[in-house]
């Protein structure tokens, strides 16, 4: 099993990875660079990441019990997550599996499939 701190840097390398494809496809940002509101949005991932007291049992944020984003912060990322999920597969294919495998796994030991 892996340890919480390598659980909680995959997770961010996700959410940098999702947000970084949609501010280069909706913002035309260069690759590798990022607008002020993207930035601002990977930032506060992070810290919500940084502070998740349910790292150790959880997958990622869509499935945890306890959503802590504030309301906007929680709009735009399911923004992002809605356009860039799919593409994933295009752009990044072993961690877009990865995470689907997880998510279809960690539901359905929660019983929501």
């Amino acid at each position: 099993m892996k340890s919480v701190e390598e659980k909680r840097q995959r997770e961010k390398a996700m959410v940098a990875d999702m947000i970084a494809l949609y501010c280069r496809k909706k913002h035309r940002t260069a690759k590798g660079t990022l607008c002020a509101d993207c930035r601002k949005l990977t930032d506060y991932a992070h810290a919500r990441s940084d502070k998740c007291p349910f790292m150790e049992t959880k997958t990622f944020c869509s499935n945890c019990r306890v959503h802590c984003y504030k309301p906007q912060m929680c709009d735009q990322i399911r923004e992002v997550m809605r356009f860039s999920g799919p593409r994933m597969l295009f752009h990044h294919p072993i961690a877009a599996i990865r995470h689907v495998i997880a998510t279809k796994r960690e539901k359905r030991k929660l019983g929501k499939t």
